[in-house]
């Protein structure tokens, strides 16, 4: 099973005055990478949630955004009648005729207590971890479907170098001997003007040289290899991350098909080969994506 690092998912609540939205965002990146921006008031489920998040994803760069904002009768402020006694009192020593601002005593250090501790988390905890499960669920919903599709490009690239390398496969006997007549019929036509024929040991032996020299066998068949275990690892349906294991294959076929390349310099089987190229190069991209 296949899964796309690309996904979004979301989730929100709204109870008693207080409203709470989750967003989880996941881009491609070659190891795992997380970052949660939580309000400072939730600073202190940064673990927790970070611990959350790393359950649910293995690769990509995921980012986890928590939203939160309070209007119920709970987040209001708690007068310290105790601090705004004494700041009236130490206003009244300077002079007891002055007018007093209230607004201004407000704003004055400690007059005004807010919810910040563990109460607050404590009451809060139990929505955003519910909320960040359901944001990461839709998020890999939505990197499944996504992997799906991704499989399906993969296996069209995967068939088109089947069919390409089967023709190079056929191909590969009558190169040897299209060469051996061409080489005969170069030196016949040399060795004519002179009055001489051509020895078959010599031919034979510049043939038995090109024949080894050609000989891509082994290549073809590691290559139907790492097609098949291409393959096999799509299309478990046991889900582990795969995609640096398929991008390790779409490696090793490359190099496979660049010597097959290399050894056979036949004009057919080169066009067949930059087809076998191109369709790798677009599996590799595509593997870039896969978690």
């Amino acid at each position: 099973m296949m899964r796309s690092m690309t996904g979004f998912g979301s989730a929100s609540s709204s109870a008693e005055g207080m409203a709470f939205l989750v967003e989880v965002r996941t881009v491609n990146n070659k190891f795992f990478k997380q970052h949660l921006r939580l309000p400072d008031l939730l600073q202190g489920l940064e673990a927790e949630l970070d611990t959350q998040v790393s359950r649910n994803f293995s690769r990509g760069s995921v980012t986890a955004t928590v939203k939160y904002a309070d209007n119920s009768p709970s987040a209001a402020a708690t007068l310290n009648s105790g601090a705004m006694k004494r700041y009236i009192e130490q206003i009244r020593e300077v002079d007891e005729h002055i007018l007093i601002d209230a607004g201004r005593l407000l704003s004055l250090p400690g007059v005004l207590l807010y919810d910040t501790g563990e109460e607050l988390i404590e009451r809060v905890r139990p929505v955003v971890v519910k909320l960040l499960g359901e944001a990461c669920d839709a998020a890999i919903k939505m990197r499944n479907k996504e992997g799906e599709l991704l499989e399906k490009d993969l296996a069209l690239h995967l068939e088109k170098i089947d069919e390409r390398l089967a023709k190079i496969k056929d191909r590969a006997p009558s190169i040897v001997s299209d060469y051996e007549q061409r080489l005969r019929q170069r030196l016949e036509s040399l060795l004519s003007d002179i009055g001489k024929e051509v020895a078959d040991t010599d031919l034979l032996r510049e043939v038995a040289v090109l024949a080894e020299r050609t000989d891509i066998s082994e290549e073809i068949a590691r290559l139907y290899g790492h097609l098949e275990q291409f393959r096999d690892i799509v299309g478990n349906d046991n889900y582990d991350p795969i995609g640096r294991t398929l991008d390790f294959l779409a490696q090793e076929m490359l190099r496979e098909s660049n010597t097959i390349a290399s050894m056979c310099l036949d004009g057919e089987t080169s066009r067949w080969i930059v087809e076998i190229n191109s369709a790798i190069d677009r599996i590799k991209e595509q593997v870039q994506n896969a978690e």
